[in-house]
């Protein structure tokens, strides 16, 4: 047994479980470039004040869940607790602005935070997010709820529901703080631990704390102290949902774990799933592109945890195509019959069939045993006499059913077989 673990809070991912991976990251890719977004990939070890200025000093990320160190040459810098940070960077730092605007990006990859693992919740995790540049239009925000909306649906969930909320511009927040501050005082000693700290520091989040629910749940709303302006976004968002038919449900309570949120923040939950119950969230940022040093510039993103919604497929007991089963497997025996499996292998992986050719001296009954191992759809079987009279064998590995054909002709027979399995 090896004296090497991984670390806690990390897993690896293999066997029937990557199919999950590949289900949800192959769906999210599809309708993201259908929606007119594309690809961008940053760093994962970034500068630590990057996170330390664009999240939020006083929040949980900063001050607790940040993996920071420092390198040779002195200088702070941290595994990405999260994404919208580092796309920002990449916005300012490589001019896109100057690409015109709106813009629309997205990213697939591993985000880092030291917390206590749990059932939907690790120290390594694995986010897809989506941002939008250069557009303060309402409309942008509902575009990527419904994204959200018609993506669960493709992955055949069902048992989620969108809730959405306001919190403001800067200023109205500021206003709305004092009154939340005003109305906690009075419990501020029977307070959990985390939400005296945030008293001061970060008072939103006392809205959202999964222990003083009950202090929580009579607080006012912030919608009762928004703007002139939120209140128009917000209506205006709600009128754009109503027209792409996404249902939603209004919570006060949304307020989002990052300091740079302003007006609109959405949440998306799966019933199933207990206290790790947000698999996706995000809302506008309309200040973080100038907050860290670029253009005023008003954005709107979100992200969505990988691990959460394969938690939600499991619990909906829903079934994900086996992407990684191989269509045919080519055994042979003897020399003669080994340099015509090599070729028919090259020949198969030119029409795209996923063909796994024995690398291995084991005798033919044993290359059959590892094709069934491996769940093959079909297996080539050939040996010299095969060679001799220039057929193959092709055997459905379902059924046992075996057929004799032409070596010119068997690309063509097993294209036609695999149909059968679709």
């Amino acid at each position: 047994m090896s004296n090497y673990k991984r670390i806690k809070g990390t897993k690896d991912i293999f066997g029937e479980e990557i199919d999950y991976w590949y289900y949800v990251e192959n769906k999210a890719k599809e309708m993201l470039e259908k929606y007119g977004f594309r690809e961008i990939r940053t760093p994962i070890i970034e500068s630590e004040e990057l996170f330390s200025r664009g999240v939020g000093q006083e929040t949980d990320i900063v001050q607790k869940e940040m993996y920071t160190f420092e390198d040779k040459k002195g200088r702070i810098l941290a595994l990405r607790p999260e994404g919208t940070a580092s796309v920002v960077r990449a916005y300012i730092e490589n001019s896109m602005i100057n690409f015109g605007s709106p813009q629309k990006f997205f990213y697939i990859g591993p985000m880092f935070r030291y917390e206590k693992p749990q059932s939907g919740r690790y120290r390594e995790f694995y986010q897809i997010g989506a941002e939008i540049f250069g557009t303060d239009y309402p409309l942008a925000d509902a575009e990527l709820i419904d994204f959200l909306y018609e993506y669960f649906k493709t992955l055949k969930l069902t048992n989620f529901k969108i809730k959405i909320n306001s919190i403001g511009t800067t200023k109205s927040r500021e206003k709305y703080k004092k009154v939340l501050k005003e109305y906690y005082n009075p419990f501020l000693p029977i307070l959990c631990e985390d939400c005296q700290r945030r008293y001061n520091a970060n008072i939103l989040r006392l809205l959202d704390c999964k222990i003083d629910k009950d202090v929580a749940a009579n607080a006012p709303s912030i919608l009762d102290y928004l703007d002139n302006e939120s209140k128009e976004h917000f209506e205006s968002l709600k009128k754009y949902l109503d027209v792409f038919e996404v249902p939603y449900e209004i919570d006060p309570k949304i307020v989002r774990g990052l300091d740079y949120y302003s007006k609109t923040a959405f949440e998306v939950e799966h019933l199933d799933l207990g206290e790790q119950a947000v698999i996706a969230g995000g809302g506008r940022y309309d200040d973080l592109v100038e907050q860290l040093g670029g253009p005023k510039t008003p954005a709107v993103g979100f992200a969505i945890g990988i691990e959460r919604i394969i938690e939600a497929l499991k619990k909906e007991h829903i079934e994900v195509e086996n992407f990684s089963q191989i269509d045919v497997y080519i055994a042979y025996q003897g020399e003669q019959a080994e340099l015509e499996c090599i070729k028919l292998s090259k020949e198969l992986r030119k029409y795209k069939i996923k063909t796994y050719l024995n690398l291995s001296k084991r005798n033919l009954s044993g290359q059959l045993k590892h094709a069934n191992r491996l769940n093959a759809k079909l297996t080539i079987i050939m040996g010299e006499e095969e060679v001799v009279d220039d057929v193959v064998t092709v055997r459905n590995m379902e059924t046992g059913e075996q057929t004799k054909v032409q070596r010119s002709w068997v690309t063509e027979l097993v294209l036609e077989k695999l149909k059968e399995f679709s």
